[in-house]
């Protein structure tokens, strides 16, 4: 079974363009991108993009590839005082000169829809999230709407990255699976991996998951981006896996459409946080 992200996220985004409208809220969404990097430049645009289709505003700040972390952070600070915007992406990753960590932690946790402030990190870990990095958001959601259990089975989680691995593996935790995570540093990789009956690869190597690493009958779920010449492929080997597995992700179509749609319907709670007295 192929997991259409593309289709389910349509979907979710046809969902959302009618919450919107009858709930009276013109949400605002800003992103910051530093640099000028295509691929980071293609990933804002397509945000900015869906923003417009389903009704939220959105505002585009940009930095030269030579800014400091206190011109970045002096960036946030101003969108964080900003009481028109709900929600602020800071487009990763952010040149080398720039402390990353600092510049995350300088975001408004309220306003933090990307789910990377310490915070939000720190109530995801403690099972009570506020904002759910968007691409872990994703794939819960897609799982859930092709109504694949996760409770109870055995996942691995491949890569560790703030963005992806750690939070996909708290939220896996938090929905009653068992968990492994698993990184560079980890011994005999595919020995851990075909025990997996969920089984994510968010490391940005092309193949690094073969065949013979996939256990008969697993969900897989590729988060990769990578190019190899000139194409767009995912983490998998996915010729090659589909024959094993029993569900699996493409690239593209797969993860990526379910994480724009995350990190909109996290601008929409956000502003509905900032926006609307509680009854």
């Amino acid at each position: 079974m192929i997991l259409n992200g593309k289709q389910v996220a349509a979907d979710r985004l046809e969902i959302l363009k009618g919450e919107i409208r009858s709930s009276g809220l013109t949400p605002q969404l800003a992103t910051l991108l530093v640099g000028d990097d295509p691929a980071s430049r293609l990933y804002v645009n397509l945000k900015h993009g869906a923003c417009s289709n389903v009704g939220i505003g959105s505002v585009g700040k940009t930095l030269p590839k030579e800014a400091s972390t206190g011109e970045v952070i002096r960036a946030v600070e101003e969108l964080n005082r900003d009481a028109e915007i709900d929600g602020i992406l800071v487009q990763l990753p952010l040149p080398p000169q720039v402390e990353t960590h600092r510049v995350l932690e300088a975001v408004d946790p309220v306003k933090d829809v990307d789910g990377f402030h310490p915070c939000n990190l720190g109530r995801l870990m403690s099972g009570s999230p506020l904002f759910v990095p968007a691409t872990p958001l994703g794939i819960l959601s897609l799982l859930g709407h092709y109504r694949i259990p996760v409770a109870g089975r055995n996942a691995v989680v491949v890569g560790r990255s703030i963005e992806v691995g750690r939070p996909l593996a708290s939220l896996l935790t938090c929905a009653d699976a068992t968990v492994t995570l698993c990184h560079s540093r980890t011994r005999d990789l595919a020995a851990i991996t075909r025990q997996a009956e969920i089984l994510v690869s968010a490391v940005g190597r092309p193949r690094t998951i073969t065949a013979p690493m996939v256990r008969q009958g697993a969900v897989v779920v590729d988060v990769g981006t990578n190019f190899v010449d000139g194409k767009l492929c995912g983490d998998v080997d996915f010729a090659a896996v589909s024959a094993v597995a029993s569900a699996i992700t493409p690239v593209p179509g797969g993860v990526g459409p379910m994480t724009i749609a995350s990190l909109l319907e996290n601008t929409i709670r956000a502003a509905r946080m900032r926006r609307c007295t509680p009854v």
